[in-house]
């Protein structure tokens, strides 16, 4: 191959420009910088942190709700002269909004993964170092971290606020690490069902109708046909049925396991048996989400 400067370059030669591609030499930080960086960036744009102003409005204004409410909770406990205990325990406290927590979900779940699919940008992530395990993993990792700040961090409030109050320490503590296990449970189980909603199809609103329909409609014929089976003397069925919602599904799991007091018609949660049945069936679902987002991004990958 012959070259020939540019000012005299003769007919039918070949020109070779040096355009300054040099060969990188810094170090190879390889996959596991990769998941944890793109862990970090999708638990930050939960949040709309790194977005535009628009994007933070929704989720800091459901985070400050839910921590509003709880400082309020606290404000009574502390003004009520002879209350030596908080009006609402901790792990009831995810169950009283879990509305705000499926909004959450519904807003943030599509923007986590609709927008990669709608520009066709995933099989950029899948390009090496990254494989698919890593973007699932990563992904759902952080949805289930977004939701978990939602969820703890009232009751983050909720249990300074009784140590300052000076409430029983001890009884404190155990709630509040009951109410940890609770939401951690939860976040984990309500991130996966989200993105799996979420991950069929590339348009975000259809996500978010997909989400919000998934957790409060189920949650709303649940709780009516409950009350029904209370209503009609069939209160035998009542626990079974909570395994139907995702939302119950965490009443009925707390009410075996960690104390919680059940929202089921009658306040007659499952019990340690039962509550075995909703573990396995919380721990399916999980690993059920996993294996249709894994099956999903096997699809979309290439």
């Amino acid at each position: 191959m012959s070259t020939q400067p540019l000012g005299g370059q003769a007919p039918g030669t070949t020109r070779i420009h040096n355009i300054g591609y040099r060969n990188y030499d810094g170090p190879r930080l390889g996959r596991a910088y990769a998941r944890r960086s793109l862990y970090s960036q999708s638990l930050r744009g939960a949040f709309g942190l790194g977005r535009s102003a628009k994007s933070k409005v929704l989720p800091m204004i459901l985070l400050g709700i839910m921590c509003m409410v709880a400082a309020i909770i606290v404000a009574v406990a502390v003004a009520t002269p002879n209350m030596t205990d908080l009006p609402l325990k901790y792990t009831r406290y995810a169950i009283i909004m879990q509305a705000l927590i499926a909004l959450f979900l519904a807003s943030q779940a599509p923007q986590s993964v609709s927008r990669d699919l709608r520009f066709k940008s995933v099989p950029l992530y899948f390009s090496r170092p990254i494989e698919r395990v890593d973007y699932v993993l990563a992904k759902f990792a952080a949805m289930a971290s977004a939701v978990f700040v939602l969820t703890a961090a009232p009751l983050v409030i909720l249990y300074a606020g009784a140590l300052l109050a000076e409430f029983d320490f001890a009884d404190q503590t155990k709630g509040f690490a009951q109410g940890l296990v609770s939401v951690a449970v939860l976040s984990v189980l309500f991130g996966g069902i989200g993105l799996v909603l979420a991950a069929f199809t590339p348009r975000r609103g259809f996500g978010v109708a997909a989400v919000i329909a998934t957790l409060t409609i189920t949650y709303g014929a649940v709780s009516t046909v409950q009350a029904i089976a209370w209503e009609t003397g069939s209160a035998g069925v009542i626990q079974w049925l909570g395994l139907f919602s995702p939302v119950t599904l965490i009443d009925g799991l707390q009410t075996a396991f960690l104390g919680a007091t059940s929202a089921f018609p009658g306040g007659e949660g499952p019990g340690a048996g039962v509550g075995v049945v909703y573990l396995l069936t919380v721990l399916a679902l999980v690993a059920g989400s996993y294996g249709v987002l894994m099956r999903r991004y096997r699809k979309v990958g290439l």
